[in-house]
């Protein structure tokens, strides 16, 4: 299986004659692929280039920092494991820059994520309402701080709040805030979250969650900008972005009579579905080890990455609970490992790398 990947300097090329590849601009090319005959055809195919080749992984790295290629033609299945993809993406991890990924703090090289990532570079520089859609554990909020810090806001507060941590009578004056005496123990004035957030960012997380009498006061902030704290009289006006995310399906809440199907237009202007880990191919394997690498940091452990066997199990697990429980496995496994390298029992993982599971969960 091959897998282009590609710098910012990658070359233009065309087709032309008899099925070669030709690039306007000569540049080196690395191909990473250990069968010859595929080799072969493959140096005929890009004759117009400089082309390297390695076989396995160390070949493919030495090349990489030797030659700075332009381009990278790798295979995913390359030797101890030609018929997985563990050495494809332990290689990836080697070549692999954190500069090149999509959104600062989210971690993605799968088509899936990276689609996800640029519907929010699109939308982040103006003030359209975002609403994120993905299971729980995915990086809602983490896309949610990517829209503001893309925006013109980004100098100004981002400010959250779980709809569904809260209890329904508190809810309100979270959001809204109080005055003095307007109910028992409210012994101060006080700013609700979306005059914390004024000319910056507001995230409602979970906002599938939120009570419908709620609902109703969201849609008449939405609809006028302005706030009016609990036992109070004046009317505030607040600028502010909204951001929201459900784990949930609004059109099924809303067919249920859970959710306010005006309220839902004003809140998705633009709306980006976040796929869950185990449909986002590859990422698994670099978000696990950028976070043993962090982790590994923070507990002052002398652990350097994970066994083939791991890698495997990492890639056919379904991960239930997304990045989430990705991030406490990693850790738990860094912490107790005796050895440098986390094995798939470290993770608490099937040692047939869960490929069971992968096919009952999908």
């Amino acid at each position: 299986m091959i897998n282009p990947l590609c710098t910012s300097r990658r070359p233009i090329v065309h087709a032309r004659g008899r099925g070669r590849i030709v690039a306007e601009d000569k540049a080196k090319l690395l191909i990473v692929e250990d069968d010859s005959g595929l080799q072969k055809q493959l140096k005929w195919c890009f004759a117009e280039y400089e082309v390297i080749v390695a076989a396995d992984r160390a070949a493919a790295i030495a090349a990489l920092r030797r030659h700075e290629p332009a381009v990278v033609l790798r295979d995913l299945g390359l030797p101890p494991d030609a018929e997985g993809v563990s050495e494809g993406f332990a290689c990836l991890l080697e070549t692999l820059d954190p500069g090149e990924m999509p959104l600062d703090g989210v971690i993605a090289i799968s088509d899936s994520m990276t689609k996800a990532c640029r519907a929010i570079e699109k939308v982040a520089p103006t003030n359209a309402s975002v609403l994120l859609l993905g299971e729980s554990g995915t990086g809602k909020e983490s896309l949610a701080k990517a829209v503001h810090a893309l925006s013109p806001r980004a100098a100004k507060p981002f400010v959250a709040i779980n709809c569904a941590a809260i209890p329904e009578n508190l809810l309100e004056s979270e959001l809204f805030g109080h005055e003095k005496g307007a109910f028992t123990g409210a012994v101060r004035q006080t700013q609700g979250k979306f005059e914390q957030a004024n000319g910056g960012t507001i995230f409602l997380d979970e906002i599938g969650d939120m009570p419908l009498a709620l609902q109703a006061k969201l849609l008449r902030f939405l609809q006028d900008r302005v706030v009016e704290r609990i036992g109070g009289r004046d009317c505030i006006t607040v600028d502010v972005r909204i951001v929201c995310a459900t784990s949930k399906d609004p059109l099924v809440l809303i067919q249920a009579g859970e959710f306010r199907e005006d309220l839902y237009y004003r809140i998705s202007e633009v709306t980006v579905r976040i796929p869950p880990l185990r449909d986002r191919v590859g990422d698994a394997i670099v978000i696990a080890r950028a976070i043993l690498d962090r982790r590994a940091a923070e507990h002052g452990r002398p652990v350097r990455g994970f066994t083939p066997e791991a890698l495997k199990a990492i890639d056919a697990y379904p991960w239930p609970g997304n990045i989430g429980e990705l991030e406490n496995r990693v850790n738990g496994a860094v912490i107790m490992t005796e050895g440098k390298h986390v094995s798939e029992m470290d993770l608490g993982l099937p040692c047939d790398g869960g490929s069971d599971l992968r096919r009952v969960s999908s």
